[in-house]
């Protein structure tokens, strides 16, 4: 038995027919194999932020259509987790800025969103203020998720923070109805 497998495994070694295929096999296979990974990041983080974008979506119309009601930034992070639904940590990793922004003399967010990086301390959230009857508003959300290929294709193009985490933003204007 063992005789006619290595007898087998030598003829198979000497034998020439589809040599010429081995070189764009070994040159084309991990660049597909690539594409591929990369076509799941892009789905998963797609998928990611679209259910970010419903949560922040639908907390928006509940913040706008209750003016009165006082809400604080915990109130509103568990209610975008629970809307979301998808993404991973949301708890640990979401953080909100809502300012009101005057239209006739606009005044921008930092460029730098402030997100949370879990290797380094808890610092307090920033420009979190509540707005009144016809006030416009703007609410930035920031969530850190860990990305599944992180080390190939898109997941390595992604720029990480200490923990390995990337972010992920989304934001929502919306004026605030009268009471």
């Amino acid at each position: 038995m063992i005789r006619t497998l290595t007898s087998y495994l030598r003829q198979f070694r000497r034998d020439e027919d589809g040599s010429a295929l081995v070189v764009e096999f070994v040159i084309f296979t991990p660049l597909i194999i690539g594409c591929f990974l990369m076509g799941v990041e892009m789905g998963l983080y797609s998928m990611r932020h679209m259910f970010l974008d419903r949560g922040l979506d639908l907390t928006v119309r509940y913040v706008r259509l209750n003016t009165n009601t006082p809400m604080t930034h915990p109130q509103l992070k568990d209610m975008i987790c629970r809307n979301a639904g998808f993404i991973d940590d949301c708890d640990t990793t979401l953080r909100l800025e809502m300012q009101p922004l005057n239209p006739r003399a606009f005044a921008a967010f930092d460029p730098q969103p402030d997100c949370i990086d879990l290797s380094q301390p808890v610092e307090p959230e920033r420009g979190f203020t509540l707005g009144e009857s016809h006030e416009l508003m703007i609410l930035r959300a920031c969530v850190k998720f860990k990305p599944v290929f992180a080390t190939t294709g898109l997941g390595y193009a992604f720029d990480d923070d200490g923990s390995g985490r990337v972010r992920m933003i989304s934001s929502a204007a919306f004026v605030q109805e009268p009471s």
